[in-house]
């Protein structure tokens, strides 16, 4: 019985420090270390431990040798090199969603395009996040094509971290809402040049708000550079 507590509460710690940086609420960048996490979470230090463990075999967080962990950063290069495989997925994916989507997929999707968050307020984030991923999701299966739905889903999930950090950004709800309808209509309307246009503008748009929110990470003292000895 004590080894399946153990078990359990270290789940419950790695999926709650996990939320956290998913939402950056721990922060890019940000050193952790054990004992703090501890009392922050409220978790004895065997199940903080292996919940540190977990991470960074996930590449959540990254060792520093007698420092603790950092929260592993966000480099400008990876949101880059994201962006690009995200515009070129789903602007294939759109195409072929405007002449091989059935009736049926059509209507589902303009039905699910009503979404949206409240600015500063973050667990709105993460349920728009939801909207947005199934959102995209449902193109993606209208393709027709599954290999293209799997590496959409991983894309997007990769990129779920630095959507937070542009949400947080600036107000967008009301030109992403606007994105979503004129895409969905543009589907609607089997027409594969106006679908493409608009996920070209919905991706560039959101590309560039989270570069902008990007650049106003507070790494300093805790980037990559004063940290010689990370394992990366």
């Amino acid at each position: 019985m004590p080894e399946v507590k153990k078990v359990s509460l270290s789940k419950q710690a790695y999926q709650v420090i996990k939320q956290d940086i998913v939402t950056c609420t721990l922060s890019p960048g940000q050193l952790i270390g054990q004992a703090e996490l501890t009392t922050a979470y409220e978790v004895g230090i065997t199940p903080i431990r292996e919940a540190l463990r977990q991470l960074a075999q996930e590449g959540f967080v990254q060792s520093v040798p007698r420092l603790g962990y950092i929260v592993s950063l966000i480099t400008i290069q990876d949101v880059e090199e994201i962006y690009e495989m995200r515009m070129l997925l789903e602007t294939a994916a759109v195409r072929m969603a405007a002449t091989r989507a059935t009736d049926e997929q059509l209507k589902s999707i303009n039905h699910e395009v009503d979404f949206t968050y409240t600015y500063k307020d973050t667990k709105s984030y993460s349920k728009f996040l939801d909207y947005n991923a199934e959102f995209h999701h449902q193109i993606a299966l209208a393709s027709g094509n599954q290999r293209l739905v799997g590496m959409i889903d991983k894309t997007l999930n990769e990129l779920n971290r630095v959507f937070h950090l542009g949400l947080d950004y600036r107000d967008s709800a009301e030109e992403m809402h606007m994105d979503h309808t004129l895409l969905a209509r543009a589907l609607s309307e089997r027409d594969a040049d106006a679908a493409e246009h608009a996920i070209h503008r919905e991706v560039t748009r959101s590309r560039e708000r989270v570069l902008q929110a990007l650049k106003r990470l507070p790494y300093i003292p805790y980037s990559a550079e004063h940290f010689p000895n990370l394992i990366r």
